[in-house]
């Protein structure tokens, strides 16, 4: 049976409208979220999962919007979930949800995971809500 280690939630933004910051660069990662994960005491099998929504307004012409979640702080680092969403412009906010697990991470005292938005063209901005969330279990 598994049993729980640790729970962590990252909120940026916890409301739509909450926040209006532009995506900085093009095709550049934009962090929106992070948490550190304890896994002291773990048995074997660690296994994470991990959620995020991120908002964003477009301007009025199809947009690629990419999300990278790693294992650690940095883009390079090992990449647990990436995908690209073509987003239209068909509402003034759209919002992006996902999941993802990792499996057998290294056993470490904490594991950090690091939540990144990037796009493909200028004029995207971040709008709410924005949050992060994942939790840690082993056998």
């Amino acid at each position: 049976m598994a049993r729980f280690l640790d729970g962590r939630v990252s909120i940026n933004a916890p409301l739509l409208g909450s926040i209006y910051t532009p995506l900085p660069l093009l095709n550049a990662p934009f962090r929106f979220g992070q948490i550190g994960l304890q896994t002291q005491g773990a048995g074997a099998n660690l296994r994470v999962q991990l959620a995020g929504t991120v908002s964003v307004l477009l301007p009025p012409i199809p947009v690629g919007i990419t999300i990278r979640v790693v294992r650690g702080a940095l883009p390079s680092d090992p990449v647990v979930y990436l995908a690209t969403y073509t987003l239209p412009m068909i509402a003034p906010s759209n919002i992006i949800t996902f999941s993802t697990n990792d499996f057998n991470p290294p056993q470490l005292d904490q594991l950090t995971y690091t939540a990144y938005i990037s796009s493909n063209m200028a004029n995207v901005v971040r709008n709410g809500p924005e949050n992060f969330d994942g939790f840690v279990v082993s056998d």
